[in-house]
């Protein structure tokens, strides 16, 4: 029997990147596993959390707990939701007699697309080809909550024709942050100022990252300054899935 991954899809995917969802049940499709997405999905709950506002938050974490928990595992393109799921839905629903142990028993089994891959179905290799010179950027929560950092750089090694250039920084917050831009606005627009001033000096024409808010937040500020540097998701590349406009060129990004 096939290993059965439900794909929580993230909100910014939904509703700014449906490719970058089609791209990470390619991926995991391709790596043997029976992918669904559970339409009543919404989001993880993080914003609210984020906030302070832990009753909405509990509650969007009970219909996640709801939703998920009969799959052998769950997946998404995104280090930042994974993180909510595996690190914060524990603590989050402790003293919930009904969720406290099913929370725990989801989070164990809660990944970031890429991490699963290399770390859970030891995936070394894709078979997409992307004649291109890239840079990545290392997204917070990924990295630190989750150890997201030599995984995709291992996966891209395989695909044709792709020239890894090292951030200088990579592992440098961009500023987005969630409510973090929103909170902090002046703060936000000088980190990722920073930021894609260390891309542009990569001389690659593309960024890559895991995290849909990090790459719209990037995409934006190098759009604004004119760079000729374009952004997508690492999944697309992995799946072989970059025939669509790059992040911040198509309609509604």
């Amino acid at each position: 029997m096939p290993i059965r991954v439900g794909l929580f899809v993230t909100c910014l995917v939904d509703l700014f990147r449906p490719t970058v969802g089609l791209a990470a049940a390619k991926l995991l499709e391709d790596a043997g596993c029976a992918v669904e997405a559970p339409r009543a999905q919404t989001c993880c709950g993080q914003p609210a959390y984020n906030s302070g506002d832990r009753r909405t938050a509990i509650a969007i974490a009970r219909q996640v707990v709801d939703l998920f928990e009969a799959y052998d595992y769950v997946v998404a393109p995104s280090g930042s939701c994974a993180g909510m799921l595996k690190v914060h839905y524990p603590g989050l629903l402790a003293d919930d007699p009904a969720y406290g142990a099913r929370a725990s028993a989801l989070a164990a089994k809660s990944h970031e697309l890429v991490g699963f891959l290399v770390d859970v179905l030891k995936q070394d290799k894709v078979a997409a080809r992307f004649p291109a010179k890239v840079t990545y950027h290392d997204s917070c929560s990924g990295l630190r909550e989750l150890g997201i950092k030599e995984q995709p750089r291992r996966l891209l090694a395989s695909v044709a024709g792709v020239e890894l250039k090292e951030l200088p920084g990579a592992e440098v917050c961009c500023g987005f942050g969630g409510t973090f831009c929103i909170k902090y606005p002046e703060i936000s627009d000088r980190l990722v100022s920073e930021k894609v001033a260390d891309i542009e000096a990569t001389d690659a024409g593309l960024l890559l990252a895991g995290d849909l808010g990090c790459l719209l937040n990037m995409a934006g500020k190098l759009r604004r300054r004119g760079a000729k540097v374009a952004a997508r998701h690492v999944a697309e590349v992995l799946a072989g899935m970059t025939g669509n406009p790059a992040i911040g060129e198509g309609r509604g990004d």
